[in-house]
């Protein structure tokens, strides 16, 4: 895990939309986008949309178009992963 992942997942423990993850976090939209792919990947984190409460697949044609209206949250596996580091 990347330390650009890990902070991530810091930020991960509770619901946390798009734009409240690039604001805290300051990366640029590319940089952001690609971190989360990599932890989607490993299903470290989960995939809300359109609202928080409801879980989504991971459709990468969808997270282009529609990311910046995602929220996210962490897994059981990125919470352990998180913190056995």
């Amino acid at each position: 895990m990347t330390d650009q992942e890990f902070d991530i997942l810091d930020e991960l423990y509770f619901v946390v939309s798009y734009a409240e993850l690039q604001s805290k976090l300051g990366l640029p939209e590319p940089e952001l986008r690609e971190a989360l792919r990599g932890l989607i990947s490993m299903n470290y984190i989960k995939c809300l949309y359109p609202d928080q409460d409801t879980e989504v697949p991971f459709d990468p044609d969808h997270f282009e178009r529609e990311g910046h209206a995602y929220y996210f949250l962490a897994s059981k596996e990125g919470l352990l992963s998180h913190n056995s580091r």
